[in-house]
């Protein structure tokens, strides 16, 4: 009953959330300077031609009316047509599907294989020098530099020198494998910057706070082997917070792919979006925000019923208490 409780009001909270997701979208594109009309027709476009270019799109109807139409449709499972390709959003955002996975999941490995093992690391191992403000920094710095500055100095170094890796060539994992992962490492690497430094400083963090409990002194006590402390004391009672982190990092990582993607030019949504926000396409930039919110949601009730199986202090059974 408890988790029948907590079920429906995530249920609830998520429509909500894309509900508002839905009215400030469909809001801020329609306020962008220069609208559908003055970008496909152009600056010497007459009246007539703006408001029959209007009418055919359906622009020409009060703005409540429109976002009606959109959301009943978005409800029915169709997410729009296209006003530059006329094609439908969901087709052409399912073609560009697999390369914006692949970056996000290339990218959330790297965060988990590198900064998990670094964060436990300069835990275990901190000492009262220069070590830990070092590690400070750099994590800082991986926090702070924007992707397109890390973008676009990648994309001149790799251009301007044999690397051995490939730029702005993407190629399909079903046609070469190996052409595939050499396009796309550059991109994941540098998509994945800020994730490493932000699971790092946050598994720092939380196995900091996990070392001075008494259980953890007691296993040292009775002379437990140090991996077997950090794997069955340390990194599952410190797990909470990294798997929070990755559900937020992975909502993020989706929203820096529109800048890696246009960089590195990947066919992907993201780049998709990018171009349709430049040509005021109404519909794909509704729908692609909206799914990038969609995806978010969706990750942080995995990240709770995740974060509940780790420790049960914190599971479902206690919200659906509070509930």
């Amino acid at each position: 009953m408890r988790l029948a409780l907590w079920w429906s009001g995530r249920a609830l909270s998520s429509a909500a959330t894309l509900l508002g997701v839905s009215i400030l979208i469909f809001a801020a594109v329609r306020m962008m300077p220069g609208g559908f009309a003055e970008t496909i027709l152009g600056p010497f476009a007459t009246p007539e031609q703006k408001a029959e270019l209007a009418a055919r799109y359906g622009l020409d109807q009060p703005v409540f009316m429109q976002y009606w139409h959109w959301l009943t449709a978005v409800a029915g499972g169709d997410l729009g047509t296209s006003m530059i390709s006329r094609e439908p959003v969901s087709l052409e955002l399912l073609a560009r599907l697999p390369v914006t996975a692949e970056l996000t999941i290339l990218s959330v490995a790297a965060a988990i294989l590198l900064g998990v093992p670094l964060g436990v690391l300069t835990a275990v191992r901190a000492r009262p020098d220069g070590g830990a403000a070092v590690g400070r920094l750099l994590s800082g710095l991986g926090v702070s530099v924007p992707e397109f500055v890390l973008g676009s100095l990648a994309v001149f170094l790799f251009s301007r020198y044999a690397l051995g890796l490939s730029v702005g060539g993407y190629v399909p994992v079903t046609v070469d494998p190996a052409a595939n992962l050499r396009s796309m490492v550059l991109p994941a690497a540098v998509l994945s910057i800020f994730a490493i430094s932000a699971t790092a400083r946050t598994t720092r963090d939380a196995v900091l706070g996990v070392l001075v409990e008494p259980y953890v002194t007691a296993a040292v006590a009775r002379g437990e082997s140090p991996w077997f402390i950090i794997t069955r004391h340390i990194l599952r009672n410190a797990a909470a917070p990294v798997v929070t982190l990755t559900a937020t990092i992975t909502a993020y990582l989706l929203g820096g792919a529109l800048v890696v993607e246009y960089v590195f030019n990947l066919p992907g949504i993201g780049s998709y979006v990018v171009q349709a926000v430049g040509r005021r396409d109404y519909a794909v930039v509704q729908a692609g925000v909206l799914l990038a919110a969609a995806v978010f949601i969706v990750m942080n009730v995995l990240v709770d019923l995740m974060v509940g199986t780790l420790d049960p202090r914190l599971g479902v059974t206690a919200k659906g208490r509070r509930a």
